[in-house]
């Protein structure tokens, strides 16, 4: 299974098309999403050309291929005008190796999924990429596309047990490599 994985677009049509174009030359089997989709939030600056409604029917248009987990900007009127689910906690994905937890990130550690050693935990929230493990659990984290706080406007691909991480001009950030099944 082939996996692109990004977070964080925050509303920007710009990065989203940028997606769009990823998605096209990628060919991912899924495209994760987690959180953040349409708005840039009180604390955030707008992105590069701001524009939700354009990022709606972008991702209206990939509906088919799109899994998604809900950041701490979305509402539930973001669910009435997109046409694929947008509003669970997490998900958990089977990749061929340990399960991997997808969540947007902003829950206190106490509130995450069940997650034992070896699991691994996808999450955004931060703006920052990241590969390391922390108590056991492998965690990552593809960055932003829009409003990255580490220079690095980014995502994150899983093809055959590796999770590669991208700029846009696609120089390798940060890779992981996933061990076998348990």
């Amino acid at each position: 299974m082939k996996l692109l994985i990004a977070s964080d677009l925050h509303g920007s049509a710009k990065y989203t098309v940028a997606l769009q174009q990823l998605f096209a030359q990628h060919k991912p089997d899924k495209l994760v999403l987690l959180g953040d989709l349409l708005y840039h939030g009180p604390r955030n600056n707008l992105p590069e050309e701001y524009d939700p409604k354009q990022v709606i029917e972008i991702l209206n248009g990939l509906k088919h291929h799109i899994l998604a987990v809900r950041g701490n900007c979305e509402a539930e009127v973001d669910q009435m005008v997109l046409q694929f689910p947008v509003m669970a906690d997490y998900m958990v994905l089977f990749a061929g190796g340990p399960p991997i937890y997808a969540m947007h990130g902003h829950h206190i550690e106490g509130e995450w999924p069940p997650l034992a050693k070896g699991d691994i935990l996808l999450s955004g929230h931060t703006h920052i990429g990241e590969e390391k493990v922390v108590d056991g659990i492998v965690r990552l984290n593809p960055g932003s596309l829009a409003l990255p706080k580490d220079g690095h406007h980014s995502y994150m691909l899983l093809q055959n047990g590796r999770f590669t991480r991208y700029n846009l001009q696609g120089q390798v950030l940060g890779t992981w490599q996933m061990a076998a099944s348990r």
